[in-house]
């Protein structure tokens, strides 16, 4: 190694990762087509035309927790495993001011097949069956199930937005994390905080660490099991690594291309004012303030875990077999 010019300190808190999950991003794999916009020998940041800014911004985001692993004995005296678990969604509008319009929980027993609902003092686990026993099978069913509650919060504050053309233009959805399921909702653009693999050519990757706060690259189009339009736009506040600050976003191929570029343009004009400060947010400033709280309130209304804890091992102990739940 030769004399080190410089120490740079990685602005998330280590309990995050790193927005940059790996130090040199392997190609993902994917097909990319990097000249859907410009020809890929015009690649260069593209500055976002003023006013494109939208009246109405919604933020949805999901949080998800497990309460507790269990044991679940059937007739034949077979045990298998399982988890409690509690999971929220919702979503927050910034017109002016910050608003929880939507926030929902639900509780899930996660587990085999036939197994039955567990009624606490913190509320019901439905009985949700996946696919294996492993704790890998039954987190991905948990977060699916999250998942799909946050579109039904986003259809939710969807249906409370006015119809006209004009409004659906003035507004933009920005969903945490891919945009996968919900490219049918109005205004959606899929926001991903986090790289961990690079899409475009290594010829075109100094486009991105050249970007400026509010610029973007042009739209490409990404094929893997699913196609979407993704750009890269940079938020104020990185600082130290090139790709500091860094953001991709998606949007439906079910857009005509002037109807993803300008929803591009809006996600550049719009996200930058709600980029976190580092003394505020462990994640900054890739964790915007109105998905950050969001995370808090939906966790608070969560429970305390330790309550809810005392309150599922309470049920289990009273579990009365072919009860529908448990006294508790």
């Amino acid at each position: 190694m030769s004399v080190t010019e410089q120490i740079v300190v990685e602005a998330w808190a280590p309990e995050y990762g790193s927005p940059i999950e790996t130090e040199s991003l392997d190609p993902s794999g994917a097909t990319v087509d990097v000249e859907v916009e410009v020809r890929s020998a015009d690649w260069d940041p593209v500055d976002v035309p003023v006013g494109l800014r939208p009246s109405r911004v919604d933020f949805t985001d999901g949080v998800r927790r497990i309460d507790a692993r269990v044991w679940l004995t059937g007739a034949d005296g077979t045990t298998r495993p399982g988890i409690c678990a509690s999971y929220a969604a919702g979503v927050v509008t910034c017109d002016g001011r910050a608003t929880i319009v939507v926030a929902e929980v639900r509780r899930g027993l996660f587990g085999p097949a036939g197994a039955p609902e567990l009624t606490t003092q913190a509320g019901a686990y439905a009985p949700i069956a996946a696919a294996g026993q492993d704790l890998e099978s039954l987190s991905q069913a948990l977060q699916e199930r999250m998942i799909e509650l946050e579109i039904e919060a986003a259809e939710s504050a969807s249906r409370k937005v006015g119809t006209s053309e004009a409004d659906a233009r003035d507004r933009l959805l920005v969903a945490d994390g891919p945009l996968r399921g919900r490219q049918h909702l109005t205004g959606a653009i899929g926001y991903i905080k986090t790289h961990q693999v690079g899409y475009l050519p290594e010829a075109l990757t100094p486009v991105v660490a050249a970007l400026k706060p509010g610029q973007r690259t042009p739209l490409f189009l990404t094929q893997t099991t699913w196609s979407r339009y993704s750009w890269y736009l940079r938020l104020p506040g990185g600082a130290g690594h090139p790709w500091s600050g860094v953001v991709r976003c998606e949007a439906s191929t079910e857009l005509p291309l002037e109807d993803a570029r300008f929803r591009a343009d809006q996600s550049a004009s719009a996200l930058p004012e709600f980029a976190a400060a580092a003394h505020k947010d462990p994640r900054a400033p890739q964790n915007l303030y109105p998905i950050g709280g969001l995370e808090r309130e939906l966790r608070r209304r969560l429970g305390d875990s330790a309550w809810v804890y005392r309150a599922l091992r309470t049920s289990a102990a009273r579990w009365v077999p072919g009860k529908a739940g448990a006294r508790g």
